[in-house]
């Protein structure tokens, strides 16, 4: 009798392989928590201020740089080579798991368990040679161009949907994963494989897009409450981070993106007008509250982060816009 197991949509629910993803990913982060305690006498540098990246080692050998850098164009190549599958498969979304879907999921467990034993040996990670700045405009380059995509569907500002080019949001929609896999591929290795606070939430968030990406073209990738979990993760992530690191900047990360939310990724999701006023009263009452335990603050507070996205977004769009007409004009035949 053949008993061989067959690969395909059929066999495991991405419901269910989402599932034991998750269980994957909190043992991962037990296991940071667990072999912290190697990099006790770690030789780092002193901390240089708000745009010093602290955890790095202060002296660099050849293999700790050589792990970190061919580890992330080994991953980042693996992720970019699985997209190309995929859309070259024509693939259809189903309940199910596809060949490439297994092959994403093995491949980046082999990766993050590269990266956990490439940590715990040589510490470093791309950090030491590029800078924090970097690291953060990836995500919020991410974070940017869903705003830009899911504009058609659930509009910009509070259901209202802003005037962009078919053609940008097509552009996008065809070719966001490339984008999002460089940005989650180079944020993870960015960063050492440790356990403070910080670190660990940044984890659980890298770990849930790696996860999200695994999952293409399955109906659970679509999924309109965990998309906009992932979306809004980045404000718990961030406010831990800037309270960790003591900044001033912690309500404008946390009023920011709850802005965000109430303004647009709200209005994706499949709620009543009595959720959505709740919300709107929450999000009042938070900005009550900052104003009380900040000894009250300035207008900026509220309005940075979302300046910032919803400015990206016009200006993502405009470039781009510009740049398929200029690609019109040299290829007129494509």
């Amino acid at each position: 009798m053949n008993m061989k197991l067959k690969l395909s949509p059929s066999n495991i629910t991405a419901q269910f392989a989402f599932t034991l993803g998750v269980g994957f990913i909190l043992f991962t982060l037990l296991m940071i928590q667990l072999f912290n305690g190697r990099f006790a006498h770690v030789d780092l540098l002193p901390d240089q201020g708000a745009t010093w990246y602290y955890w790095k080692l202060a002296t660099p050998t050849f293999w700790s740089m050589t792990t970190a850098w061919g580890g992330y164009l080994l991953h980042q190549l693996f992720m970019w080579w699985t997209i190309v599958y995929a859309k070259r498969s024509n693939l259809s979304y189903t309940n199910g798991l596809h060949r490439v879907n297994y092959i994403a999921l093995a491949g980046n467990v082999a990766f993050i368990g590269l990266h956990f034993l490439q940590t715990q040996i040589w510490y470093d990670g791309l950090a030491q040679n590029v800078s924090l700045t970097s690291s953060e405009v990836s995500v919020i380059l991410l974070l940017v161009i869903v705003l830009l995509m899911e504009n058609k569907r659930r509009g910009l500002f509070f259901g209202r949907k802003v005037p962009i080019s078919d053609a940008v949001t097509d552009f996008f929609r065809h070719n966001h994963g490339y984008i999002f896999a460089w940005a989650i591929v180079y944020t993870f290795w960015f960063h050492p494989m440790v356990a403070t606070s910080g670190h660990l939430m940044g984890f659980l968030y890298i770990f849930m897009l790696i996860l999200q990406s695994s999952l293409m073209y399955t109906r659970q990738h679509l999924n309109r409450s965990w998309r906009v979990s992932l979306e809004i993760m980045v404000l718990i992530h961030g406010a831990m981070v800037v309270y960790m690191l003591g900044s001033s900047a912690l309500w404008a990360f946390i009023l920011g993106f709850l802005g965000i939310f109430v303004i647009t990724q709200l209005h994706g999701l499949r709620v009543n007008r009595h959720v959505k006023t709740l919300a709107i009263l929450f999000y009042l009452c938070m900005i009550v509250v900052g104003y009380v335990v900040n000894d009250g603050y300035v207008l900026r507070d509220i309005v940075l982060v979302p300046l910032i996205e919803y400015g990206s977004v016009i200006i993502l769009a405009g470039i781009t816009w510009l740049g398929i007409q200029g690609y019109r004009l040299v290829a007129p035949d494509n």
